[in-house]
Order: structure tokens, then C-alpha cells, then sequence
């Protein structure tokens, strides 16, 4: 796992030793992606400057310096991420005559460009990556980005330059342009919780698309070419249903094996190795079976709170001491997840906010201690719907959706008379187990959204504001994306599969894998996800809904894997979330972290309307109200604009 940045201007006119001034600068800002190794190439006449750091996985020695040139001299690389099937296609290449001087992946993506084309190159590949392939005959420069996008890769465009790079602050870096907010990127954020690709905070800075190929050819506009297609993917795997002929268990050893080969696969490394274990169902399908292919108990770890309602580690230590992992667990004291808050916005560059990139960065640092490379469970609720949005989505379309409006109105307005605390008092009469957490606000929320139709249910419930046009002081409206495209419920009319695969475009790359990303590599640790290898995704997009959500019960044939490793007792309970008591701490020790950044003053400054936001922060510090993720979006913002470069 790496950092790569690099630059091509044409019209510089810089020496070979200033352009690669220039990439030592960007790179150093990736210090923490890559802290084993350094390196820069540069090449006058184009004004092409590459830049790398390493963090050494696969062949620790010198032979995988990156940037990377080929054994015919053609073509440079600069690389991030890991390819688990290297070792077969370098034997390919060998046998078609090419010759290698080290055992890294780099070397084998490099060759096959050569070979192949970078485009037939990436389609053969089971990994994650982000890559800047640089071809000295033509000049013709080409950045990548994985299938799924785990590997984040920023770029843009000024007059005759072009940056590029794992991170914003190495574009910044580079020093030939003049950052300028975004100012429709805001309300996207609002909404999200989250910039939504291909946008960033930067005017001009997109990210790159999952599985696109962006190629910039002298004196020509870049064009994007795909390597894969979530909607093709997702269309031939819905076709597929129809012919689905396999039993319950014939379905649970197919998916039981393809799961082994995409976790064995990413069990090769030349460092120490372990997973991240929370208890639930995705990591420990990961973890048991990483353990079924060890020949030695594999290191998991895992965090806990001593608050109720956020503590997993107990079920994460049980589900260990079932499958004989080395286990290690922390639990952290609150002032020192306190201590993270301040560093988010110099870690995500742009204004980020799932509250979970608290812990994923507590475990993440914990497990650096200990190895190199870890394991980790995400994408499992995207791909077998474990979401609860996803239950509730189909209750409302099958239930809500066909009564009449003037019904759905009234029942939404009494709903709204009755203030959140005393529907949470209600919630107390549930057995503990079944009772949900915050039912007052949540169903407040429904009541404000069983009046619009399905797709406008969904837009809702993943809105931390519902109507962020009304916090921007000057109205500016957020792009509309494929959240408001029209045609979708045509083109796929299960609302499942709509709520499913627009999970996979937008939240699993821009909220979950960016999390991970930015959280792991803050302390240099390769975080691997086998849930979302593509042939796992393509296996679960054909396999029929009554294997994902069966008798109210989601990622079904998931947990039948798993149950055939770890005893139901130990994972049959309420879906947690990973998160931490945002609510509380809001109200407790980051109250006065909160209210410096949350001033009139400091609000409008930020282009925001005060009024509406600090309604919400009354009311959270009055406890009549819990506003929790609402509040930390604008404080995100809030905390990055007063630290944005």
C-alpha cells in the first residue's frame, strides 16, 4: 500500500531536477502512506513528474522502488494498492518472453501494460489499485482506479496542467494552482455527510470514477474508458436470477468457497497479517474463514467502549475465543478518541463525517502496533443487503407506498405530535434485545418522509439533512446525481436491487472505503476488504432476494457460511453500527470544541445559515432533541474550514 502523486505541463519548461523538487514535495505530504521508501522521475521535455511512497508488503527489497520504469524502457509507473493474483499472470508473462528483476506486483501491472494495453492489463486483475502509467513514445499518460474504489485517486485540470494523487494535499503541493471551494459541493456534503464523486471541495478536482481508465493524449482532451461496470455487473446478475437452480446449500458452498479463495488470496504478504474483528457478522465470516486456511492462530483485533449501546468488543472476544485467534483487545478511554477529533480534517482534506472514522482509526492504530496488513469486513452489508434501511425499504414500498396520501399525511402528522422522548419512553416496553436505539427520532423521521414515494424514502433516510439548500446562506443547490435519476425504477424496478445498487456507487467508495482508506494509511497499515473482490460482487448480484433477506432476516446466506464456523449464539443480535456517543459527547466533553465552531460569526463565514443549525444545537443540549449526526456534518465542515489550507 502507497501514495503516488505526480504532475504533466507541457509548457513548463523546467529542468528534470525542478519537476522532481516539485514530486518530492507532493510525495512528502503522503509520507504516511508510505513511510519504507521515496522516489521521483521526471522527464523534461514533457513536463511529466511522477512521485512515490512505499510501503512494502510484497518484495521488501530495493527491486520494487517505485517509480517503476519497464524492462523495455517504454513505460513508468507509479502505483498504490495490492493485486492478488500477480503470481499467475507474471507466470504468463514469462512464458511470452518478458523478464522480471523483482517479485512485486508493480513489476507484473507494468510488464502487462507493455504486453497487453493497460486496459486488457486491469480487467485480468483481482486487487485494488490506483495508478499513474506514464508512456515515454508517445507521451500519453493514463491514471486508474479499481473496480469498486477502494484506492482513492484525486485529479485535475488547469490550463496546461494536470495534477494527480492518493490525497488533496498533494495536489495542493504541487503549488501551480489556486484552491477555490466548491461551493455546490456543500450542500452535496450536507446531505451525505460526505462529498460525492466526482466531486470534491475544489473547484476543478474530481475523483476518479471506480473501474475508469482516464487517458491524456498530446494536444487532446482526456478521455475515460471503463475496465468494469457496476451497472452492467448488476444487470447481468439480475438477468442471471431467473435461471438460479441451486439449493440453500448448494448456494451456501458456493459462495463459502469463492469467500475462501478472495480471503486466501489476500493472506499473502511478507509482513505480519491480522483482521479487524468486531463480533458482527462480516468480520467474523472473514476471520473464521482466514482461520480455516491458517496453519497458526490469526491475529484479530478489536476496541471497545465502556458505554452501553456501543460495545462490541465482548462479542468480538467470544467469536475469537470460538475460532483460537491471537486476540487483541483495547478499550479506549474517551479522552483519547477525543484527542482524534482535531486531526479528521488534516486526515480526510475535505470535509468528511461518519462519526464511525473515530474507531476505525482507534482500531486501526492499535492493530499498527502489532502488523502490517489487516483484514477487514466491509462492503458484506451492500452486497447482501444487511442494511436496515433495506428491510425498511421494502416494508415501506410493499406497505406504505400504496396508501393514499391524505392517509399517509395524517398518520405522519400524529406521529410528529408525539415529542421523541416519549416515544422513546414506549421503546422501554421491548424486551432489551429488540429495542432500538434513538426510536423517537427515528421514527420522527419516518413520519417526515411516508409521504414521498420509494426512491424519495430512500434519498431521505440516507440524508443527514434532508434540505440542505436551506442551511446555504447564498441557496446555492447541490448537484443532482444518480440519487435523482428518473429513469432508474424503470430500468430496474425491484426497489432492493435500486436501494442496493446505489449503495454501491456512492456510499460504499465515498463514505465506507474512504473511511477505511484515510484511517488505516493515516498510520501506514494496509486494510484488505475480500467481501467486495468483484467475483464476490457479481455472485451476490445474481443470487435471487430470498437468499439476502429471508423471514425478516438480512444477509442470510451470509450468516449460513458463518454459522457453519461460529455457534448463531454468538452473532444473533441487534445490528450495533460501529460507531461512539457522539450524542452524549456533544453534550459533555466536546460541548466547548463545539460551541467555538459553531458561533454565528464562524457560520456565516462558511457561507451557512445560522438559524436553523443552532435550533438544532439548542435542542440537542436540551436533551429534547438528539441531532447527533446532523451537528457533527456542520461541525466537520466546520473544523475543516477553519484549518483548510
Amino acid at each position: 500500500m502507497c501514495g503516488l502523486a505526480g504532475f504533466l505541463d507541457a509548457r513548463a519548461q523546467q529542468s528534470e531536477s525542478e519537476l522532481k523538487a516539485i514530486a518530492q514535495r507532493m510525495g512528502n505530504t503522503l509520507y504516511h502512506r508510505g513511510p519504507d521508501d521515496s522516489g521521483e522521475w521526471a522527464e523534461a521535455e514533457s513536463g511529466l513528474a511522477l512521485a512515490h511512497r512505499r510501503l512494502s508488503i510484497v518484495d521488501l527489497s530495493p527491486l520494487g522502488h517505485q517509480p517503476m520504469v519497464s524492462d523495455c524502457g517504454r513505460f513508468i509507473i507509479a502505483y498504490n494498492g495490492e493485486v492478488y493474483n500477480f503470481a499467475e499472470m507474471r507466470e504468463e508473462l514469462i512464458a511470452l518472453g518478458r523478464s522480471f528483476r523483482s517479485h512485486s506486483d508493480t513489476e507484473v501491472i507494468l510488464e502487462g501494460a507493455a504486453v497487453w494495453g493497460l486496459e486488457a492489463t486491469l480487467s485480468r486483475l483481482i486487487g485494488m489499485f490506483a495508478i499513474a502509467l506514464w508512456d515515454r513514445r508517445d507521451k500519453v499518460l493514463q491514471l486508474a482506479r479499481d473496480r469498486l474504489g477502494i484506492k482513492p485517486l484525486y485529479w485535475g485540470r488547469f490550463g496546461s496542467l494536470t495534477i494527480f494523487g492518493s490525497e488533496l494535499k498533494a495536489l495542493i503541493a504541487q503549488g501551480g494552482w489556486t484552491p477555490e471551494i466548491e461551493r455546490t459541493a456543500i450542500p452535496a456534503y450536507l446531505r451525505h455527510g460526505y462529498i460525492p464523486a466526482p466531486y470534491s471541495i475544489y473547484r476543478g478536482v474530481r475523483k476518479l470514477a471506480p473501474g475508469t481508465i482516464l487517458t491524456f493524449r498530446p494536444g487532446s482532451e482526456p478521455v475515460e474508458s471503463r475496465i468494469w461496470s457496476a451497472e452492467q455487473v448488476v444487470s447481468d446478475g439480475i438477468a442471471a436470477r431467473d435461471s438460479f437452480a441451486l439449493s440453500d446449500e448448494a448456494a451456501t458452498d458456493q459462495l463459502e468457497a469463492l469467500l475462501k479463495d478472495a480471503i486466501g488470496r489476500r493472506m499473502v504478504a511478507d509482513v505480519p497479517l491480522g483482521a479487524f474483528l468486531s463480533g458482527g457478522i462480516d468480520s467474523s465470516v472473514v476471520v473464521a474463514l482466514m482461520q480455516a486456511q491458517s496453519e497458526r492462530p490469526v491475529k484479530t483485533f478489536s476496541i471497545g467502549f465502556h458505554v452501553d449501546g456501543y460495545n462490541e468488543a465482548e462479542h468480538a472476544k467470544a467469536v475469537a475465543a470460538h475460532l483460537g485467534t491471537e486476540h487483541t483487545e483495547l478499550y479506549v478511554d474517551p479522552s483519547h478518541a477525543l484527542e482524534i477529533v482535531p486531526k479528521l480534517p488534516e486526515w480526510y482534506d475535505e470535509p468528511f463525517a461518519d462519526s464511525s472514522q473515530i474507531p476505525t482509526f482507534l482500531v486501526s492504530e492499535m492493530t499498527r502496533k502489532h502488523v502490517t496488513v489487516s483484514l477487514s469486513g466491509d462492503g458484506g452489508d451492500e452486497l447482501f443487503a444487511g442494511y436496515n434501511r433495506y428491510t425498511l425499504g421494502r416494508q415501506y414500498d410493499r406497505y406504505i407506498g400504496g396508501i393514499p396520501l391524505p392517509l399517509r399525511r395524517l398518520g405522519s402528522s400524529a406521529v410528529k405530535a408525539i415529542p421523541p422522548g416519549w416515544l422513546d419512553k414506549l421503546a422501554l416496553a421491548l424486551p432489551a434485545g429488540r429495542r432500538p436505539r434513538q426510536l423517537g427520532d427515528k421514527l420522527h423521521k419516518l413520519a417526515k418522509v411516508i409521504t414521498s414515494d420509494s426512491d424519495g424514502f430512500y434519498r431521505s433516510i440516507i440524508s443527514q439533512w434532508q434540505d440542505p439548500e436551506d442551511l446555504m446562506a447564498d441557496g446555492v443547490a447541490e448537484p443532482k446525481g444518480i440519487l435523482w435519476d428518473k429513469g432508474l425504477p424503470s430500468r430496474m424496478p425491484n426497489f432492493l436491487d435500486r436501494m442496493q445498487y446505489l449503495d454501491l456507487l456512492t456510499y460504499l467508495p465515498d463514505d465506507i472505503l474512504t473511511k477505511v482508506d484515510r484511517a488505516s494509511m493515516a498510520v501506514a497499515l494496509e486494510a484488505r476488504v475480500p467481501l467486495i473482490d468483484h467475483r464476490v460482487v457479481a455472485f451476490a448480484w445474481g443470487l435471487p432476494q430470498r437468499l439476502k433477506i429471508r423471514d425478516g432476516q438480512t444477509k442470510w446466506l451470509l450468516r449460513q457460511v458463518l454459522y457453519r464456523h461460529v455457534p448463531r449464539t454468538l452473532i444473533e443480535r441487534p445490528k450495533m453500527g460501529f460507531g461512539v456517543p457522539i450524542d452524549s459527547w456533544l453534550r459533555g466533553p466536546l460541548k466547548d470544541w463545539a460551541e467555538s465552531l459553531l458561533t454565528p460569526s464562524a457560520l456565516k463565514e462558511s457561507g451557512l445559515n445560522p438559524e436553523p443549525i443552532l435550533t438544532c444545537w439548542r435542542e440537542h443540549l436540551s436533551g429534547r432533541r438528539n441531532w447527533q449526526y446532523q451537528l457533527w456534518t456542520i461541525l466537520m465542515l466546520q473544523a475543516w474550514m477553519a484549518k483548510k489550507p
